[in-house]
């Protein structure tokens, strides 16, 4: 793809696409970086890391923007159902998302990684394992870096590890993986995708330009992953936490193995990792069938695992203050992911939920609220619909708060030895944070202030 003396409009002023205006404008194109806020609501921080080349057109989204243009590059912020991708399209402008254009600039390999939750845990698993290969490697995508910046100058012997989302999976063209995998799918994003099985395809975009001499990894566990095997031109491994497989990657007595093609190699016992909860077992396993096909030596791959102690935001331990713990669950934006954190503990948890409502279903999440929670404390937009779903699973002790400060101060004027503090929305940030990671970051903030009373 030839970027000199191409026109560029970027939409969405984040961290990708500020990271593609920049990009393509030092690649010689001429890259316009335009967003529906006005210029003066971005952060400092984010204005300054636009580059002096990159022209500005923020406020103002008309058709006319597309005047000139070669292509249309969209944020994953940005739907393809934004009316200038229909202008785009009606004009015959290609539509692409930053990753596609990451994709152009590499020359090194893709390692892809998707599902509904343990994304960022397993895609950083991946990226420890695979650097044991003495490869330069970066590791990025919807992880926090944009990936059009940092694949610029890998050489070809190098790897790109990449968490990519369903947001990114949209407006893909030649996007290709050497290993794609798809850890699980739960619904999420129908407010973005409109529904489920939308979701699913765009999911399935990670490995639809495969080629035979590729690898796609599934999870076995999970039914709608699993038949998604018969959809891909890649050699399918799986993964399976609950079965054993005699072609694939599971647990042997104890211990993770994988099986594939006539061999069966011994990874680490499972008593030997640092991550805590089942759900963190099935991100294991995911990274060691990965990790195994892109050639990393298995005791490599156990070395990362009894050494990894997690990511932040994902149940991650904060402090300890009169014998209770408080843990950071900020990145559970979904029931799902809350319910896998829930389930890492026994029980006697202080739980503080609540956020943008995604109006996914809460049967589950609440079912297990009332068996483990001692005390919900629900904020935000979602609180109203949350209360009243606690209220119908007969969860006891159900408190709503104003502010996020006045949950975190009425969670540790509840707290008890042997109770736990855990953040773990189940929703979305964006009713009172730019993100999730800003979310985490004032939670554990505000624990540490109380830990120094």
């Amino acid at each position: 793809m030839n970027f000199t003396n191409k026109s560029f409009l970027v939409l969405g002023a984040g961290i990708s696409g500020i990271s593609a205006a920049n990009v393509l404008s030092s690649l010689g194109g001429v890259s316009t970086l335009s967003d529906a806020k006005s210029y003066d609501e971005l952060s400092e921080e984010s204005r300054n890391k636009i580059s002096a080349g990159v022209r500005l057109e923020f406020g103002r989204q008309d058709k006319a923007l597309l005047d000139g243009q070669d292509y249309l590059v969209l944020s994953p912020g940005v739907s393809i159902y934004h009316p200038l991708v229909d202008a785009a399209q009606g004009r015959g402008i290609p539509v692409f998302s930053e990753i596609e254009i990451a994709y152009h600039l590499s020359e090194a390999p893709i390692i892809a990684i998707t599902g509904t939750n343990g994304k960022t845990t397993t895609t950083t698993l991946i990226g420890e394992m695979v650097k044991t290969l003495g490869k330069k490697t970066v590791v990025g995508g919807n992880i926090g870096i944009a990936l059009s910046r940092e694949v610029l100058g890998l050489p070809a012997d190098g790897l790109v590890v990449a968490e990519i989302s369903s947001f990114q999976l949209e407006a893909i063209h030649d996007f290709r993986a050497r290993i794609a995998a798809v850890l699980n799918l739960t619904p999420d994003h129908i407010d973005r995708h409109r529904n489920v099985e939308t979701y699913q395809l765009m999911k399935e975009r990670i490995f639809a330009n495969q080629q035979a001499s590729d690898y796609t990894v599934l999870n076995f566990d999970d039914l709608t992953v699993r038949e998604m095997a018969a959809r891909t031109a890649g050699q399918v491994l799986f993964f399976s936490r609950k079965q054993q497989l005699a072609e694939g990657v599971c647990v042997d007595a104890g211990i993770i193995t994988v099986h594939w093609q006539g061999k069966s190699v011994a990874i680490c016992p499972i008593s030997d990792m640092n991550l805590r909860g089942a759900h963190n077992l099935e991100n294991a396993l995911a990274a060691c069938g990965v990790a195994y096909l892109a050639g990393v030596k298995p005791a490599d791959m156990a070395r990362v695992l009894r050494e990894f102690a997690g990511v932040e935001h994902r149940i991650e331990p904060v402090a300890t203050i009169k014998g209770v713990a408080y843990f950071n669950d900020s990145k559970a934006t979904n029931p799902e992911s809350a319910v896998k954190a829930l389930e890492a503990f026994s029980g006697h948890i202080i739980l503080i939920a609540g956020g943008r409502d995604k109006n996914t279903d809460l049967h589950e999440f609440m079912t297990l609220v009332s068996e483990r929670v001692d005390h919900l404390i629900l904020i935000g937009e979602a609180a109203a619909r949350f209360a009243q779903e606690a209220g119908k699973h007969a969860v006891k002790n159900i408190h709503t708060a104003e502010t996020f400060s006045a949950a975190v101060a009425l969670a540790y004027r509840l707290a008890a030895p042997p109770q736990v503090v855990l953040l773990s929305p189940a929703c979305a940030s964006y009713d009172m944070f730019n993100n999730y990671e800003e979310r985490g970051k004032l939670f554990k903030a505000l624990v540490r202030d109380l830990s120094a009373n």
